[in-house]
């Protein structure tokens, strides 16, 4: 259940009752209107360069990454999650 960012679906709060997983849901998860999106921005830029994920762009991490912050973290648990998270995706190649 890792999604193209990199995060892992079972983690979330919204995981399995409001949102299936972002795969399921073509990166439309339940949290994407509270920021103001239809779908969330990480995976369209991932499906329109036809990758299967984030990791596989050599890009990673892009700005979007670091403007993409959850609001519940601070500064430096939101860098720790990027790091994990590219971890993870560096992992599935």
């Amino acid at each position: 259940m890792i999604t193209r960012c990199g995060l892992d679906c079972r983690d979330c709060y919204a995981y399995p009752n409001d949102c299936p997983g972002c795969k399921v849901v073509a990166g439309k998860p339940a949290w994407a209107e509270s920021i103001g999106e239809e779908q969330c921005q990480l995976y369209q830029c991932s499906a329109a360069k036809a990758y299967a994920h984030c990791g596989q762009c050599n890009e990673l991490p892009c700005k979007m990454w670091y403007d993409l912050k959850d609001p519940s973290l601070s500064d430096e648990g939101h860098l720790q999650a990027i790091n994990e998270r590219i971890e993870r995706l560096r992992s599935l190649q």
